[in-house]
């Protein structure tokens, strides 16, 4: 059978011609594989999912029975483009209780459907080609996947342990930073679990003012903040001037699925995300925004009992870990454990990196994790795992990850 003229015709930023025929597997797709294989071969027994990190919870009844009701509702049935009037009050109120950052509702915040979609479509008001988007790395790459679509260049900066996970800011070139037109911080950090201070925040600031680029925080972890109170970039003196931060209610109200978000921060920028936005979607489900506002006006009374589930659950963790010889420590926020990787089992294989020890993990002791491999080798594990019953349920769960693991003697 002749190849479809299909095969000749896909951009270059996915491949061209060679699209499809690539044998490369993307990282969580072979820990999707892993995992299959691992229940084929171990019939009946516990997977533990330890993987890509999607709250084990649902959203809080309260916030569950609004969506019931709103859905049922007539006038919700239509396109809400932009977002409601009423959740971006909602989301402003919301930023000043936790944050202490007051944002317009009318020209300083837009929803969006979820973070993921915002990192996607940003690139396109900023990024012409050969412009840079600097990046951390480990992280999350959908801004910069973006922005090499757009034939951008992506300069990613390593988070170091023995930096507390921050960016070195002072190692772009002149001709980096001439080109750069977007910064990309995360905080509380994916995979690592590094958080911001203040003077971070403000050296971020001042770099961002001094070379002219806008700072694209995603703030999709703030909630989950062990050591002090959750800090925005917003609330930093003159953060407004020249960042956006991506707040969601993914993590800190367990409601991932829900695909809920909001941009909010410069006047100028948030525009210009809206006018994409309006050209890329039609707006969430009003449905679920009205919902979300219950989970917003009670933030008090959910996110702490989440803030506090996670924090038990990686203080256990990192425990069992310790006494085994991991160089494990206790993160700062988020629900991610990000350690280093032994670098073999004693009478058993070595590891010649993180995705090989975390694909040994899921076959011998069938939990799964996720490797990086970026910066050193560490694996990650998510704080999420199911324990549908409960704290008791939660502790069995815990105890049964130490008894597979102190099987086994590790050599570091």
């Amino acid at each position: 059978m002749s190849e479809s003229y299909i095969q000749q015709i896909f951009a270059d930023r996915i491949g061209a011609n060679k699209f499809g025929k690539d044998d490369k597997i993307y990282k969580f797709e072979k820990i999707k594989r892993a995992k299959r294989a691992a229940l084929q071969a171990n019939p009946g027994a516990e997977i533990i999912d330890m993987g890509v990190g999607e709250p084990d919870d649902m959203a809080h009844h309260d916030v569950v029975k609004a969506l019931s009701l709103e859905a049922e509702k007539w006038e919700n049935r239509q396109y809400t483009d932009n977002g409601i009037q009423e959740f971006k009050v909602a989301a402003c109120k919301y930023m000043k209780d936790a944050f202490n950052v007051d944002v317009d509702s009318e020209n300083e915040i837009i929803h969006a459907i979820g973070s993921k979609s915002a990192l996607c479509l940003l690139p396109s008001a900023f990024i012409n080609p050969g412009d840079v988007t600097i990046m951390t790395i480990p992280g999350y790459p959908v801004l910069g996947t973006w922005t090499k679509y757009l034939g951008g260049e992506v300069v990613n900066l390593p988070l170091y342990e023995k930096n507390d996970f921050y960016p070195d800011l002072d190692s772009l070139t002149p001709d980096q930073r001439k080109r750069a037109k977007l910064l990309y911080l995360n905080y509380p950090n994916n995979p690592t679990g590094g958080t911001a201070t203040e003077e971070f925040f403000s050296k971020a600031i001042r770099f961002a003012k001094e070379n002219d680029i806008l700072i694209v925080s995603d703030a999709a972890y703030a909630p989950l903040t062990f050591k002090g109170k959750p800090l925005s970039i917003l609330s930093m003196p003159g953060g407004k001037d020249c960042a956006i931060e991506l707040q969601s209610m993914s993590k800190g109200f367990n409601m991932t699925g829900w695909r809920l978000s909001w941009v909010c921060g410069n006047a100028l920028a948030v525009k210009a995300f809206a006018h994409l936005k309006d050209n890329a979607d039609s707006g969430q489900f009003g449905a679920i925004q009205k919902a979300a506002i219950k989970g917003l006006e009670n933030w008090t009374h959910i996110t702490p009992y989440i803030n506090a589930k996670y924090e038990r659950r990686l203080t256990k963790l990192v425990e069992t870990l310790q006494k085994l010889g991991f160089p494990a420590r206790m993160p700062k926020g988020g629900f991610y454990l990000y350690f280093q990787i032994p670098k073999a089992v004693k009478n058993g294989p070595k590891f010649e990196n993180a995705e090989e020890f975390t694909q040994w993990l899921i076959k011998e002791k069938l939990i799964s994790s996720v490797p990086w491999d970026d910066v050193g080798n560490y694996a990650r594990f998510s704080a999420t795992f199911v324990a549908r019953n409960g704290v008791k349920d939660e502790e069995r769960v815990l105890h049964e990850i130490e008894n597979r693991l102190k099987t086994s003697e590790f050599i570091f």
